[in-house]
């Protein structure tokens, strides 16, 4: 009998499929959740940054080095107002028929606007939009 012969076989299928609509949801509740971080961060007039590791090339070496980035607000101020878009990535969700961002008179109203796009991911209502702004062109 071989070294084989001596071992117990069975079968064995690992399971480690998510679901993609999860997938998406909660990679767009995290981005949601650091735009409140920026949104507390402007309305004290900071920046928000977050740090990031990248390998530089140091004299044929490659070294980890921690740098900070600051993070792309998806508010911007324009016409009066503030227009606030849902991202999913760099891209803006289509959310309704009449455009791709909410309009605010004021910089205190965003944080409402965020709350309602978390509460509407939460619930699935963005899982539609969220497809069709994912799939590769």
């Amino acid at each position: 009998m071989g070294h084989l012969g001596k071992l117990n076989f069975a079968e064995f299928a690992r399971n480690v499929q998510t679901d993609p609509v999860l997938v998406r949801r909660d990679k767009l509740l995290a981005a949601i959740a650091e735009q409140q971080k920026v949104l507390a961060a402007k309305i004290e007039s900071k920046s928000y940054t977050v740090s990031a590791t990248r390998t530089h090339n140091v004299n044929g070496e490659k070294v980890r080095v921690q740098v900070e980035r600051t993070v792309r607000a998806w508010f911007v101020e324009q016409g009066g107002g503030w227009y606030v878009q849902c991202k999913y990535g760099a891209r803006p969700l289509r959310l309704s028929e009449k455009g791709n961002a909410v309009f605010v008179a004021k910089l205190d109203a965003v944080a409402a606007v965020l709350e309602a796009f978390k509460l509407a991911a939460m619930s699935g209502e963005m899982d539609v939009a969220l497809a069709n702004t994912a799939k590769r062109k």
